[in-house]
């Protein structure tokens, strides 16, 4: 689901229901090894995490490798680290630079035996920036799901 507009620029709100305690899918974002097994749009691409220090102020940097070989690499800062309910962190694709720095806010809740997950990504540049990132989002959580 995308939204028109959050705060300044575009954003997109995507959610999902996990077989996980809350616990469990706070750690799959915020330790290196899991997230590196999940975060890729597609079964096809590879992540590799040269840094993530999941504290505030704590930065991060993840090189996704598509399919025919190129590289994006993303990079930001967490702004909030509430354990194990919330993350805030900023985004920045270092090859893309004209698209600036954008925010995304993880929110994860119990539900039943599992987790309710809200992923909202704002400041995006443009509508196609905010329909790529939806798709990513998409591949991404539907690949954490398969962890579970």
């Amino acid at each position: 689901m995308a939204n028109p507009t959050t705060g300044t620029g575009f954003a997109l709100t995507v959610e999902r229901t996990i077989a996980a305690p809350p616990e469990r899918v706070f750690e799959a974002f915020t330790q290196a090894q899991q997230l590196a097994r999940w975060f890729r749009p597609g079964e096809d691409f590879k992540v590799t995490v040269h840094a993530l220090d999941a504290r505030v102020g704590g930065r991060y940097r993840f090189e996704m490798r598509k399919p025919d070989g190129s590289t994006s690499i993303v990079a930001g800062t967490y702004d909030e680290v509430a354990r194990p309910r919330r993350l805030v962190f900023s985004w920045a694709w270092e090859d893309k630079p004209q698209d600036g720095m954008s925010r995304v806010t993880v929110t994860i809740e119990p539900k039943g035996d599992g987790a309710r997950l809200v992923l909202v990504h704002e400041q995006l540049p443009t509508v196609e920036s905010r329909e790529a990132h939806t798709h990513g989002w998409n591949g991404c959580l539907d690949t954490l799901l398969k962890q579970f």
